[in-house]
């Protein structure tokens, strides 16, 4: 039997972390491959010429979506993917950025005191909506199994306009702020959504009238219980922000994608927990761990070594 590969495409992919978690994963057993070029249309031959399943980074998330055959229920949802995988069906299309995102926002959530979800559905990690318990990595699901907030269940859907919608709860967990909405914050808004949580949508661009201005950064983040910072550099509103801001009296949890060079500087951080005792910053490395497990998961049908992939970390 053929040894199955696995590879990433986008553009720039030089610094991704990807390969050496994949190979931490799962002790080298199979191959993993940077394919960085700025031509979507190579990447994705050569996807079909010589590899089983690939991951997909920025700029490619949403060209993607667009060649997959098969669309998990999330992808529908957010209209981009970052997992592409083989089936004898055809090539099927998930989004472990929502599956990673919507975890540790499971977390917080039980931190924040929130105990139940309306919630009516199986939450699988091997697809958002495929009727078969799969469990997680047990290193990241010891939590889940402890925890009163039940992270595979999701709320019942809809069908809609453009695909699969989440149903509106009839409470709402807590307030969440998305900064930027790139591929990464849609996964993320729909994962906030999808656990019943009020969304702040935010971005450079106002892209409708639920978009929220830049302009409104300080405003909207003293009103939030979480944070997830998806702009790949730090706004100037981050360097207005005071105790005040912080000091909330109640936890505040950021999360941040860009691990390459992150916004929140160790000085950023240390004020707020000044501040706010209660207060916690999540790094990219963390986002791309909980992606990474579910993802690598779908990909090989066998969970990781989850200790090992944190060691690369």
């Amino acid at each position: 039997m053929a040894i199955k590969r696995f590879g990433l495409i986008g553009h720039p992919i030089a610094h991704s972390l990807s390969p050496a978690l994949f190979k931490a994963g799962y002790g080298g057993r199979y191959p993993y491959e940077l394919i960085e070029t700025a031509d979507f249309e190579e990447a994705y031959e050569r996807f079909l010429e010589g590899y089983d399943g690939i991951n997909v980074t920025a700029p490619f998330k949403e060209l993607a979506f667009a060649k997959a055959d098969i669309l998990s229920p999330e992808c529908k949802t957010i209209g981009a993917t970052n997992l592409l995988v083989k089936t004898p069906e055809g090539i099927k299309a998930y989004n472990s950025d929502y599956l990673g995102v919507r975890m540790w926002l499971a977390e917080k959530l039980r931190n924040l005191g929130w105990k139940e979800m309306a919630s009516t559905e199986p939450f699988d990690v091997l697809s958002a909506c495929e009727k078969r318990a799969t469990p997680l990595a047990a290193g990241i699901g010891e939590w889940l199994r402890n925890s009163p907030v039940d992270c595979f269940n999701e709320p019942a859907r809809s069908e809609g306009v453009g695909g699969v919608l989440f149903a509106a709860d009839t409470h709402r967990m807590g307030k969440v702020l998305i900064v930027g909405l790139g591929g990464a914050g849609k996964a993320a808004a729909a994962a906030a959504e999808s656990l019943g949580m009020e969304v702040i949508r935010m971005n450079r661009t106002i892209k409708d009238d639920m978009t929220r201005s830049l302009d409104d950064f300080r405003e909207c983040f003293r009103e939030a219980d979480i944070i997830i910072y998806n702009i790949p550099a730090a706004i100037p509103a981050l360097n207005e922000l005071t105790d005040k801001d912080f000091a909330t009296g109640k936890p505040k949890f950021i999360m941040e994608a860009n691990y390459k060079n992150p916004s929140f500087d160790e000085a950023f951080i240390n004020r707020m927990k000044e501040a706010n005792p209660l207060a916690e910053y999540t790094g990219g490395k963390t986002w791309l761990l909980y992606q990474a497990v579910t993802g690598y998961e779908l990909f090989t049908g066998e969970k990781p070594d989850l200790a090992n992939m944190s060691d690369v970390l």
